[in-house]
């Protein structure tokens, strides 16, 4: 009955997001599994060439999973998708069918992350070269598979884009696929499954059981990732971040008038100085230089401030004062 509710919910919630921002969600959700098994091997792809194969193996995984949505519904080898809410049924299959764990010699693995790496190590030496040139611009190719009949209504709904994304659904995108990029410049590939688990709303213990650790090792890498996501959040890609928070400079960092107030007045002279040309955009050289600054020093008071921003919009939302949350 659990598992019941569940998969009515999970269809509800594609439902009622609609065609568009379903499958941006749902394109969000599997790229963020994959992100880190998507790598030819003895090839060292850039950001935009990586992106470019996820979306080559998640259009193919589509259909993949199109054909399975058919055989274990006992539909016809032509069915497809014609209302929201059979759009709706088949995306909630997608994303349960990419999860589903598959028995390995001493652990599972999820079916998409198996389908991926299989995919990656298929692809030839050109590859890499043909990628790179793919995601500086566009192709005339045809779209090849996703042009047969039986997906075509598929192709429209989830690989076009017939209105432009909600901003916030494309700044959640973003926001992930380059935090994922983040932890494997910093060889955090632990982490990066870690988050990549917590996606998928895992509990402590699932996580533990996937990647094969105890409470303590588990509870160790959660600190571990939490301290990474603060530097990207904080300090590697601040602006990004609280553009998807709505806390930007020029929304007083998320805080009401209030709390902005208090906030301010507990900043020193030199801090607020900082804050001052920060929302006037001027650029971090130059405020360096007028308040005497080494950039290391300037960015370990800037990572200061926005802490203290983020400790108060934190506190809100737990009701404590406090902590910095996932």
């Amino acid at each position: 009955m659990t598992l019941a509710k569940h998969r009515l919910q999970q269809c509800l919630r594609y439902y009622q997001q609609g065609s568009n921002r379903g499958r941006v969600e749902l394109h969000s959700t599997l790229s963020a599994i994959i992100y880190r098994y998507i790598n030819p091997p003895q090839r060292q792809l850039s950001y935009q060439g990586r992106l470019t194969i996820i979306e080559d193996f998640l259009q193919s995984f589509y259909l993949e999973a199109l054909n399975a949505f058919r055989r274990e519904n006992q539909l016809g080898p032509t069915y497809r998708p014609q209302t929201l809410l059979e759009l709706a049924e088949y995306m909630a299959f997608t994303e349960r069918y990419g999860k589903r764990r598959i028995p390995l010699p001493g652990r599972q693995q999820q079916l998409i992350i198996l389908r991926a790496q299989t995919f990656s190590q298929q692809q030839p030496p050109e590859t890499n070269v043909d990628i790179e040139q793919a995601a500086e611009g566009s192709s005339n190719d045809g779209d090849g598979t996703w042009e047969e009949p039986a997906v075509q209504r598929l192709r429209s709904a989830m690989a076009t884009q017939p209105e432009p994304e909600p901003e916030e659904d494309t700044l959640r995108s973003v926001v992930i696929t380059e935090l994922m990029d983040y932890l494997e410049q910093k060889q955090q590939s632990d982490c990066a499954d870690y988050f990549s688990l917590r996606l998928q709303d895992m509990s402590a213990q699932e996580i533990e059981n996937v990647l094969g650790l105890t409470p303590r090792q588990r509870d160790y890498l959660q600190q571990r990732f939490k301290y990474h996501l603060i530097r990207f959040a904080l300090l590697h890609r601040w602006e990004l971040v609280h553009e998807w928070l709505e806390a930007s400079l020029n929304t007083n960092l998320g805080l009401t008038p209030q709390q902005w107030e208090a906030y301010t007045a507990e900043l020193d002279d030199k801090q607020r100085s900082l804050l001052d040309l920060k929302q006037q955009g001027q650029p971090d050289e130059k405020i360096a230089k007028t308040l005497g600054l080494s950039m290391a020093q300037l960015q370990k008071r800037w990572f200061k401030i926005l802490e203290q921003a983020w400790e108060i919009r934190n506190s809100l939302v737990s009701g404590s004062s406090a902590s910095t949350h996932e």
